[in-house]
């Protein structure tokens, strides 16, 4: 795996694929507070939500683009912010699949058009999954109390509310991950051989936003170094830490099928050969 990181620049890539996911991320953060600001939900729900999943110190970041966007939606705003979300974010699916490709050592010899329309219906149904989990998060407890009650179980929702608005999201980005592993190299893959990588990037997910926010909250402080961008620093460490879990997710898979198939590459050594390789260079100095 070390090896792989290396020679498949997987740093490379989870900084490209920031790069289009901060593109993307506003535009399809305007299209949601705009679509919702014609609900009933108010921007006080709106932006409890969406700051609970970001890191700490940029919040405000957010609270002023949600403010914003409040207090001037639009139809024209709407239909641009579906528009460039769409687009940006595909641009993001397609540097996910050109790494996956290349860590099973794949060509992508597939039409231009395919891999791009690949990207977009990704992009469509990440969206839609973004969507339906964010409704559930505002509204789960409301359909869940109705739930209870038509089947007089009302003494019960507490405690089972508590684990599913923590299982339903997991569960959720599992699916995604495992559909994204499975269709997006350029090889027919069995679900069952994506499934590690599908564990791995969504247990790394959670760990690495855990570490990150721990991190932010006792020892980094972005807006003292940054000033007012800290926030936005903040945004993009996090989102480059989530890409490279995502890459490693498609390598680990990469790496067990070519095990089971008898082949490796011939330039990448054992493990105990980088643990002794700085005795070796000091031994031949």
């Amino acid at each position: 795996m070390i090896c792989r990181i290396q020679d498949d620049e997987v740093n490379a890539i989870a900084a490209q694929l920031t790069y289009y996911q901060i593109l993307s991320f506003f535009p399809f953060l305007i299209f949601l507070i705009t679509l919702l600001s014609y609900t009933t939900i108010t921007s006080q729900d709106v932006l409890k939500e969406i700051t609970e999943l970001l890191p700490d110190n940029t919040d405000q970041t957010i609270i002023n683009l949600i403010a914003e966007t409040v207090s001037s939606r639009s139809e024209t705003l709407l239909s641009l912010g579906v528009i460039a979300t769409i687009w940006t974010a595909s641009r993001g699916v397609m540097a996910i699949i050109r790494g996956i490709n290349k860590a099973y050592d794949e060509a992508e010899n597939r039409h231009y058009v395919v891999v791009r329309g690949i990207s977009i219906l990704y992009t469509l149904y990440l969206a839609l999954v973004l969507l339906l989990l964010f409704i559930m998060l505002v509204f789960g407890e409301v359909i869940g109390r109705q739930v209870f009650s038509f089947f007089d179980l009302p003494q019960y929702f507490g405690i089972v509310w508590g684990w599913l608005k923590y299982l339903i999201p997991l569960f959720v980005i599992f699916f995604v991950f495992l559909f994204l592993y499975h269709s997006a190299p350029n090889r027919k893959l069995k679900y069952r051989q994506v499934l590690p990588g599908a564990i791995f990037t969504t247990i790394g997910l959670i760990v690495v936003s855990l570490v990150f926010s721990i991190y932010i909250n006792n020892f980094g402080n972005f807006s003292k170094t940054y000033g007012s961008i800290g926030g936005v620093i903040g945004l993009l460490i996090w989102m480059y830490l989530i890409n490279i879990t995502i890459i490693l997710g498609g390598e680990i898979n990469a790496a067990l099928t070519n095990l089971r198939e008898g082949r490796r590459r011939e330039h990448c050594k054992p493990f105990g050969y980088y643990l002794i390789l700085p005795f070796k260079h000091k031994k031949e100095k």
